[in-house]
């Protein structure tokens, strides 16, 4: 199998992760396994890795890149905001750090028949788990004309969403819309002609942007993992996250200042509500980390990534 995907702020992740020798880590994100074989070289002969990811493609390439370190490795296939669940299954009760890449592969993008792309023709799948859950077709179909909307306003940015949901809904009503190079005609022509003369990005772009979070539950998931690392997370022990989506990235930045913060009030009157008055994390990165010219230049894809991470500070 050939899994396309270049690591994204890899010597960035890695230095802020601080894998030490004999320590425990989880890959929420493990994909082609970029990061994962830089976790495992830098742990140790004694290091151990749970690599977990809801793209049978991607596990299935990682458990090949991987097969070196296979003693040290435990392959899943879930989804990282499962995450409390794959650890309680596994008998793990603290890991020394935690690493997502959020986003969308190189590979799904590439691959016509998984549908994330109008690049490339294929059906309106767009699922990160191709084994399970509803396609964007079925979303498409499920939703209102103003659920829809709601969708690509929210998810996408899209201003032109009231009008782009009407014709969506229309066409697939009359069984006009079954593939991505459909769906992007369609965006293409309910966006103003003046519009479409000013946009630096495809007309489709948000829409499909938009279905894509949408399908996969993106910002529920990494709401629900943002809620359970802190707990699995040993004293000292960091958790690194990249994301590519402003929506995402102010979910990460939300969460981190409120571990660092916990009762929102001055350490004195915390102590009279019988508040915390001490952090459960710290964040290391004060602002996020974003990818040099360089590594844009070499790929275009890493332009939006931002990482962020914190340290686990007590129990």
């Amino acid at each position: 199998m050939s899994f396309r995907h270049e690591t994204v702020l890899a010597d960035e992740a890695l230095a802020l992760l601080a894998p030490a020798p004999g320590r425990t880590y989880v890959d929420g994100t493990v994909g082609g396994a970029g990061h994962a074989v830089r976790i495992l070289d830098a742990s140790g002969p004694d290091g151990r890795l749970i690599a977990v990811d809801r793209d049978p493609d991607a596990l299935a390439a990682a458990r090949e890149r991987l097969a070196p370190y296979r003693e040290r490795v435990t392959l899943v296939h879930d989804s990282f905001g499962n995450i409390a669940d794959v650890l309680g299954r596994l008998g793990v009760d603290r890991v020394d750090g935690f690493l997502l890449d959020l986003g969308v592969s190189s590979h799904q993008l590439d691959t016509a028949e998984r549908g994330f792309s109008f690049s490339h023709d294929g059906p309106l799948d767009m699922r990160m788990d191709p084994t399970r859950g509803d396609t964007a077709l079925d979303l498409i179909r499920q939703l209102t004309r103003d659920e829809l909307a709601d969708v690509l306003r929210e998810l996408g940015e899209e201003r032109f969403s009231a009008r782009i949901a009407a014709v969506i809904k229309e066409r697939a009503r009359a069984g006009d819309l079954a593939t991505t190079a459909e769906l992007a005609a369609v965006v293409t022509d309910a966006i103003p002609a003046k519009a479409r003369r000013h946009m630096r990005i495809h007309p489709a772009t948000r829409t499909f942007q938009a279905l894509r979070i949408a399908v996969n539950r993106e910002l529920e998931e990494l709401a629900r993992f943002l809620a359970a690392f802190p707990e699995w997370l040993a004293p000292g022990g960091r958790c690194v996250i990249i994301s590519f989506h402003s929506l995402e990235d102010r979910l990460v930045k939300r969460r981190f200042r409120e571990l660092e913060s916990v009762s929102g009030l001055p350490p004195d009157l915390a102590a009279r509500a019988g508040e915390r008055t001490r952090p459960v994390c710290r964040r290391v990165t004060r602002k996020p980390i974003a990818p040099s010219d360089a590594e844009i230049a070499r790929n275009p894809r890493a332009r939006s990534a931002r990482l962020r991470a914190c340290e686990k500070v007590e129990d």
